[in-house]
């Protein structure tokens, strides 16, 4: 696999100006850029994003913890896995993971993997996705942490992760970080990685 891997580049930005930013954690800004040994300038739209942490929760009986939860951009009700933004400085993706699990669904993990880190769009985003197997899984207490927003309205429930894969294989769920982390999960188990 020589050469089978993303390479970090950077090309000569002339100009860069915010479009929209404000104390929400993304912003937009639009740069120009110059392509190498070319005087062609592009415009090109940043969508500047602190990163996300996604936990594929799964319990002794291969059932997997989701949530329903309404997402505006997408226009509907999407199947998802707990999941939660890299907003507070410096803190490590996996300490993240294991507070989101804890406060948006009340779980806690004894066993953590890493699964995957990923770009969901390259070409408008900086965020980059870090995708976690929990198991070992009990109950813990999401202390004075107070679900608001889209989040008041989620709905958590359990499917069996065969189904859930099946379910994918179907386009039936879309949202793309639980899409990758049951591929991630069912081609590393097929591997004995796990």
């Amino acid at each position: 696999m020589v050469g089978l891997a993303d390479e970090p580049s950077r090309w000569l930005v002339r100009e860069s100006r915010d479009i929209h930013r404000d104390s929400w954690v993304v912003g937009l800004r639009e740069d120009v850029v110059q392509r190498p040994d070319h005087p062609e300038t592009l415009h090109r739209l940043v969508l500047e994003h602190p990163g996300a942490v996604v936990v594929l929760a799964i319990d002794s009986d291969r059932r997997v913890c989701c949530l329903r939860q309404y997402r505006h951009a997408g226009g509907g009700d999407f199947i998802e896995l707990p999941a939660g933004l890299l907003d507070m400085d410096g803190e490590d993706p996996a300490v993240t993971a294991a507070r989101e699990l804890r406060e948006e669904v009340e779980l806690q993990a004894e066993d953590w993997r890493h699964l995957l880190t990923i770009y969901p769009s390259a070409g408008i985003t900086t965020e980059l996705q870090h995708l976690y197997l929990a198991r070992g899984l009990s109950h813990a207490d999401r202390g004075d942490f107070e679900l608001r927003g889209e989040e008041a309205e989620m709905e958590k429930f359990w499917a069996p992760v065969d189904e859930l894969l099946e379910a994918v294989l179907a386009g039936q769920v879309r949202e793309g970080p639980l899409v990758a982390a049951v591929l991630a999960f069912d081609a590393l188990e097929r591997r004995g990685r796990l």
